[in-house]
């Protein structure tokens, strides 16, 4: 989620009721939301639904013994699914209410004092979703090195895709995060900075994992 457009628009529908076709024409759009934040949630969203569908086929009788674990990964999975989505819509409410910040007047100190707080409370509300995205692609991260020895040998692929997904989740949030703190004072930007170094280590594991897929399917 960026900050440079303070164009308005009608609220969106919930992601998770949007039609594919509709949310793609939106995300096409020259309308403020969705953007990058929402493409950053869906991935991880999509991740998630990678690693749930992997462990599901993960329940044959021979996975009889590893059905414990399963169980706990298509849980776990299809609840990160859920959050990622909602912060889809979180990122959408974030960016408008930047928006709305910006637009405040500034004709007296007063107005000032007040616009500047609230430019501030907005910014980190906005950094802070794309924040809790890289949270979701770390759990679903793990869950997908969990799964990978065990899981279904016939989708292993979906699994390194399931990884990617979960890279490209972390990248994009990077971005939305470093915009939104380069603009707020350096005390409220710095709460941001272990996610930040964070996201690095993610993106060598997602990239790991993705390379012992490839070496799964090449044997």
């Amino acid at each position: 989620m960026s900050q440079t457009s303070s164009s308005s628009t009608e609220t969106a529908p919930s992601f998770g009721g949007a039609a594919l076709a509709q949310y793609l024409s939106d995300l096409a759009a020259k309308i403020p939301a969705p953007g990058g934040g929402a493409v950053a949630a869906l991935h991880a969203a999509q991740a998630a639904a990678l690693v749930a569908m992997v462990a599901r086929y993960t329940t044959r009788a021979k996975d009889a013994e590893n059905r414990p674990v399963v169980d706990r990964i298509i849980e776990a999975a299809d609840s990160a699914r859920e959050r990622a989505l909602a912060l889809a819509d979180a990122d959408a409410a974030a960016f408008t209410a930047v928006g709305a910040a910006y637009r405040l007047p500034k004709d007296t100190p007063e107005d000032l004092a007040a616009r500047t707080a609230a430019i501030n409370a907005a910014l980190i509300e906005a950094a802070r979703v794309p924040a809790a995205v890289v949270d979701e692609a770390d759990e679903v991260l793990s869950l997908a090195a969990e799964l990978f020895p065990i899981g279904n040998p016939n989708v292993v692929t979906d699994i390194g895709a399931a990884a990617d997904a979960c890279r490209a989740a972390a990248t994009s949030s990077q971005l939305n995060i470093e915009i939104n703190v380069a603009s707020l004072p350096a005390a409220e930007g710095d709460r941001f900075a272990a996610v930040l170094v964070r996201i690095d280590e993610l993106t060598a594991r997602a990239d790991a994992l993705h390379a012992d897929v490839v070496h799964a399917v090449r044997r």
